[in-house]
């Protein structure tokens, strides 16, 4: 009787898995809807992620480990300490370290069979249709508008789906756009919201553990158009609130009139995201233009000279509680009812985090006749910088 020895299934591209990855993968392999083939699909995928944050910690360790043949990741920020509450493919020693770096050795070393491209670079309309052209599915996980409807956009001119999730404090979002015959993110929102409406995640915050499920939600849907198996969340938008542990779902539709992906496309080519989304040279300039400004090391003078001034802290009260310069809390929501406190014939200095909040408060009073008002540059983050670097940073 002849021996008969195993040798591992070929793809139609004679692509084999060797031993080590079907020991690898073989929790995979013994599932009928994956199987030989639909891990070979995987081998042979390609993805990109954009931003290697909150949401492409949990995303890049699930693809990897999944066996994703090739992952694309673009990010151009360092590793802070801020980020290690949440974003868990960093570690204490990457503090200061590109993101991109240090993500791409932490899953290399998770799955050292996969191809890694990294890009440390801002997603622009300039680079956005070169990054994205070789790849097969795009993963959105920016935490912006601008980015948001450049990513959006460049997949629709490009055919290439959108695996879409947002977060904040306890809430977050996840859906694929651009699937085909399936809406795009331009669909949902047709506008931008006013600048400055929506706070970030780092204005607002996020529990930390909230990106990890919609970044694995993301994951998972990402596999699913690979393995084309499963219902994707096209047309469908997923709401999870963490707070209830309550998951709720929209249906969306495909917009006729969609300026980029509707029946009479008006939009053909990237543009200025930024002047769309109303806030070009916010990052150069993030106090409102007109708003008189002090440094902190000029209030830290004045301070120190005795001068008469009164310091406005503009923050909310858990935030004062994490740090304070010794001010009058005020937070800029109550301000309005509270403005009669405050004495037009003082000198006022506003603060709050990192002075936008505070630029808000100095343009109010002014309106409401105060003359001697000024924003303190660049918040307690500026402070802390360049006065006090006891002041704990947020």
């Amino acid at each position: 009787m002849p021996i008969i020895t195993g040798t591992p299934a070929a793809s139609e591209t004679g692509r084999t898995l060797s031993k080590e990855e079907i020991a690898r993968y073989s929790r995979h392999l013994i599932m009928p809807e994956v199987g030989m083939e639909g891990q070979l699909k995987l081998a042979r995928a390609q993805v990109l992620m954009i931003g290697a944050g909150g949401l492409g910690a949990p995303l890049g360790l699930y693809l990897a480990a999944a066996g994703v043949g090739r992952l694309g990741i673009v990010d151009f920020d360092v590793v802070d300490f801020t980020n290690l509450q949440r974003q868990i493919t960093f570690s204490t020693s990457d503090v200061g370290r590109p993101k991109i770096q240090a993500a791409k050795e932490r899953l290399a070393g998770l799955n050292p069979g996969i191809r890694i491209d990294t890009y440390e670079t801002r997603l622009t309309s300039d680079n956005a249709l070169e990054l994205f052209r070789d790849y097969d599915i795009i993963v959105d996980g920016t935490d912006n508008f601008p980015t948001r409807y450049l990513v959006n956009d460049a997949c629709v001119l490009l055919g290439k789906p959108n695996v879409y999730g947002s977060i904040f404090r306890f809430e977050g979002q996840a859906t694929v756009f651009n699937y085909p015959a399936g809406p795009c993110y331009r669909c949902l929102y047709p506008e931008p919201p006013p600048p400055g409406l929506v706070p970030s995640c780092a204005e607002g915050g996020v529990l930390g553990v909230l990106p990890g499920i919609v970044g694995a939600i993301q994951a998972m849907e990402t596999i699913k158009l690979i393995l084309k198996t499963g219902e994707p969340l096209a047309g469908r938008l997923l709401l999870f609130d963490a707070l209830a542990m309550r998951f709720r779902e929209l249906r969306l539709r495909k917009n006729p009139a969609c300026p980029i992906c509707g029946e009479h496309r008006t939009i053909d080519k990237l543009i200025d995201y930024e002047e769309f989304c109303g806030i070009r040279g916010e990052e150069a300039a993030p106090v409102t233009n007109g708003i008189p400004e002090i440094t902190p090391r000029e209030l830290k003078t004045r301070l120190d000279r005795g001068d008469d001034l009164y310091i406005l802290d503009v923050r909310e009260p858990h935030e004062y509680q994490i740090c304070n310069l010794h001010g009058n809390l005020i937070p800029l929501g109550q301000l309005p009812n509270r403005v009669n406190e405050l004495d037009s014939s003082r000198e006022i200095v506003a603060h709050c985090r990192s002075g936008k909040r505070s630029a808000d408060a100095v343009e109010f009073l002014r309106k409401a006749g105060f003359q001697k008002v000024w924003n303190l540059k660049g918040g307690i983050l500026a402070w802390s910088d360049e006065v006090d670097p006891s002041v704990p940073k947020y």
